[in-house]
C-alpha cells in the first residue's frame, strides 16, 4: 500500500515505515502530525484518484528529528567582468517517519 501525499509544499509517494526528509515542520521531535492533502492511495491494485485531493484519507508521521541538509555551494560568475560571488547554502530539513496511511 502506497500513498502520494502533499507534505509542505511537495508531493511524496510514501509507505507505511518509511523515512523520509522534508521541509521543516513546525512541530516538535517525537510529535505525530498529520497530512489530510492525499492525492492518491493504492490499497494492492485498488487505486482511489482524488480530484485534487481524496475526501477522508490521511497519512500519519511522526517526527524523528529536525536537521540541516549538506552545504549547497551557490557560485555566480559573468566571464571577462571580474564578476565573481561564491555562496553557500544549507536547508533546514525534517525527517518523518510514516505510521499510518489510511484512504
Amino acid at each position: 500500500m502506497y500513498a502520494i501525499v502533499d507534505i509542505a509544499g511537495k508531493q511524496f509517494k510514501v509507505e507505511k515505515d518509511q523515512k523520509l526528509y522534508v521541509h521543516r515542520l513546525p512541530e516538535d521531535e517525537g510529535k505525530s502530525v498529520k497530512f489530510d492533502n492525499v492525492m492518491l492511495v493504492d490499497n494492492g491494485g485498488k487505486v482511489s484518484v482524488g480530484m485534487p485531493s481524496i475526501k477522508g484519507a490521511n497519512v500519519k508521521a511522526k517526527v524523528l528529528q529536525h536537521l540541516k541538509g549538506d552545504k549547497v555551494i551557490v557560485f555566480k560568475k559573468k566571464r571577462r567582468k571580474g564578476y565573481k560571488v561564491k555562496n553557500g547554502h544549507r536547508q533546514y530539513l525534517t525527517q518523518i517517519q510514516i505510521e499510518s496511511i489510511k484512504g
